[in-house]
């Protein structure tokens, strides 16, 4: 029987994991800020982003969304219920997902030009051939997405956060060699006619491939060090029936989101850099929450599972109540930041090399007018796995399937109003919008689902976060243009490395010391450890 380890408290689980996700996201973003300065923000990087996205959106469709949203509590419990602590389930959750990613694999690499044509299909500034290539290069990757996330939840049901946080930090560190590797070669790469056997359209597809690669492989280690050993199990698990009747309905949540992301490209591509601009949009929002409502989601995640089983609601809305609450109060500073300095952190770090001064304006509107969606989406995800945790994989399906229908009806809005150079800042909105209903119809169907669940205290707790966030970042916006005029500097680029960093150093301090004077309970503990730790001085 595996030993099994001392669960460690949320906040430990969270602190480590969120020193691991700055060093990730920080690579992540040096990794993109490198891509950009090198290949730019036009039908190159519009084509690499499009391609890039099918081997995780099609790894999501095969196992990832199952792996994130059901493997997690079942694995809580076969560790509870059976004699090895849950080691013969999770060698067949191992193997059953190499066959599965294997052959979904192989089926996606023969179909990658039919994948190719669903994303462009009546997309104006598309380049199929392009798309085409690197897909064939980079949906090898596919297996080593599933594989990652699943060690990756395995190893979090043995408490161990540490790791599947870190892992891809390696990937980030490939990507960026392959980038150097991609900028000392000789040559470009030819859009007309598109050569697959180009060397640089092979660097940069297949080192694209190898960084995710790593980020599996670095996991087995760890596997063996909690005392796991693999080997290959099959036949019939008796969860298996349970498994497959989740495991239906998240693979239509993550159909849903497919389709979603498929009608968002080819709204996308209609417009010479959108595409690009939405994601490196997306990139720069997803750091904070990478760093800190991911974290607490993935500690809190088996916590939950745990009341889950065993009935005690309390618990349960408790910790859902703390999770909304720690979202808005660690989130919303970042998104009032996101809205009063997007275009000014776009021109600031994406203004360089082949993308220019209009790419980065592009992906600071796009950020600056979607940085409201922030904390919902934090929230969104939060209730979700609430019923995931009930295993009920229904209930989110739906919510989905409501998000989703709202965003297209967005994008198509926005394809047919807006101009074609807002397209990026559309479709941003469009998601961000998404999120605030997926919000709002996921706590009243918790509250259907569970009685009370302390919205009005969740709800104050929020509005003193936007208060608290909308006078720092009023300080911070007049500090910086009093900066900017006293500095005196000359040039976009300049005037915009000014407003966001004053920006930055005061806003985030003043809106977290706002939440304090305000007496917002979560944020009570860090200023009696702050005045403990002057005292001592």
């Amino acid at each position: 029987m595996v030993e099994q380890q001392k669960p460690p408290s949320v906040a430990r689980a969270s602190g480590s994991m969120a020193i691991a996700t700055i060093v990730s996201r920080v690579s992540g973003l040096l990794s993109k800020l490198l891509l950009i300065t090198i290949i730019g923000a036009d039908v190159l990087n519009d084509s690499y982003q499009a391609a890039t996205t099918l081997p995780t959106m099609i790894n999501e469709l095969l196992l990832g969304g199952i792996l994130t949203s059901v493997a997690i509590p079942l694995l809580v419990r076969a560790e509870k219920e059976d004699a090895d602590g849950g080691e013969s389930y999770a060698q067949w959750l191992i193997t059953m997902s190499v066959v599965v990613l294997g052959v979904g694999t192989a089926i996606a690499i023969a179909c990658a030009p039919l994948l190719t044509a669903m994303f462009t299909s009546g997309a104006d500034e598309a380049n199929p051939a392009l798309v085409t290539a690197f897909a064939y290069l980079v949906l090898p990757g596919i297996v080593f997405y599933g594989l990652s996330a699943l060690l990756g939840a395995i190893l979090n049901t043995r408490h161990v956060f540490g790791l599947p946080t870190w892992a891809p930090v390696l990937n980030n560190v490939v990507v960026i060699l392959t980038l150097g590797v991609y900028w000392l070669m000789p040559g470009e790469i030819s859009l007309d006619p598109v050569r697959m056997g180009e060397p640089k359209l092979l660097v940069l597809g297949l080192g694209t491939m190898l960084g995710v690669a790593v980020q599996a492989s670095v996991m087995l280690p760890a596997m063996k060090r909690t005392g796991f050993r693999f080997r290959w199990r099959w036949g019939w698990d008796r969860r298996l029936a349970e498994f497959s009747g989740l495991a239906f309905w998240v693979l239509l949540y993550v159909a849903l989101g497919l389709v979603s992301m498929a009608v968002l490209t080819r709204v996308a591509l209609n417009s010479t850099g959108a595409l690009t601009a939405y994601n490196y949009q997306w990139l720069v929002a997803q750091v904070p929450y990478g760093v800190l409502g991911v974290s607490l989601l993935t500690a809190l995640m088996p916590k939950m599972s745990r009341a889950a089983a065993a009935n005690d609601t309390g618990a349960l809305v408790g910790d859902l109540s703390f999770g909304n609450r720690m979202s808005s109060i660690l989130l919303m500073p970042f998104s009032a930041l996101m809205t009063v300095g997007g275009v000014a952190i776009g021109v600031a770090v994406f203004s360089h090399g082949e993308a220019g001064l209009a790419g980065g304006e592009r992906m600071g509107q796009a950020l600056a007018l979607s940085a409201f969606g922030l904390v919902p989406y934090a929230i969104t995800l939060l209730q979700l796995r609430v019923f995931y945790a009930l295993k009920d994989a229904r209930t989110p399906t739906i919510i989905q399937a409501i998000m989703v229908v709202v965003r297209i009806a967005l994008l198509y809005g926005f394809l047919e109003f807006a101009p074609r150079e807002k397209l990026a800042v559309g479709v941003s909105i469009a998601m961000s919008l998404s999120f605030v209903v997926g919000c709002l119809v996921g706590q009243l169907w918790l509250r259907i689902r569970l009685g009370r669940l302390r919205t009005g205290y969740t709800a104050w707790t929020i509005c003193l976060s936007v208060v608290a966030s909308a006078l720092g970042f009023g300080v911070a916006a007049g500090a910086a243009w009093l900066a900017v005029e006293l500095l005196g500097t000359e040039g976009p680029v300049a005037s915009a490395w000014v407003e966001m960093t004053v920006s930055t150093i005061v806003g985030l301090p003043l809106s977290f010391l706002l939440m304090a004077v305000f007496r917002v309970p979560e944020v009570k503990p860090v200023v009696d450890k702050i005045s403990r730790l002057v005292r001592r001085r």
